[in-house]
């Protein structure tokens, strides 16, 4: 997998997406490999590393992202009466852009 995929596949159209929502700052779309039978996918359009990598100026970004994260799992909480909110970090972030994974149900394999 290549370091970043939302930056080089999702963003760049290289990879088709089923997006869910999109502010100017943030996208959600349905994971393009799902783990989970209801998998959304939320990340900054900007380049940012990790949730550790966060600095002081990007507080806005995160505001809008953690806003657009809590849409979505309300929306899964109603559907389905519950929802994971989940991201990774160090050697268990395999793609190197933060981002969030909003889902519902048992693994799918």
């Amino acid at each position: 997998m290549s370091s970043d995929f939302y930056c080089e596949e999702a963003l760049s159209g290289r990879t088709s997406i089923n997006k869910v929502r999109e502010t100017d700052n943030v996208l959600a779309f349905h994971h393009t490999r799902p783990f989970w039978p209801v998998h959304i996918v939320v990340i900054p359009k900007r380049h940012v590393s990790s949730l550790l990598t966060l600095e002081p100026g990007d507080d806005a970004l995160l505001i809008e992202l953690f806003a657009v994260v809590k849409q979505i799992a309300a929306e899964i909480v109603e559907q389905h009466g519950g929802a994971r909110v989940l991201t990774n970090l160090g050697k268990y972030q395999d793609s190197k852009h933060l981002h969030f994974h909003i889902n519902f149900g048992d693994p799918l394999r």
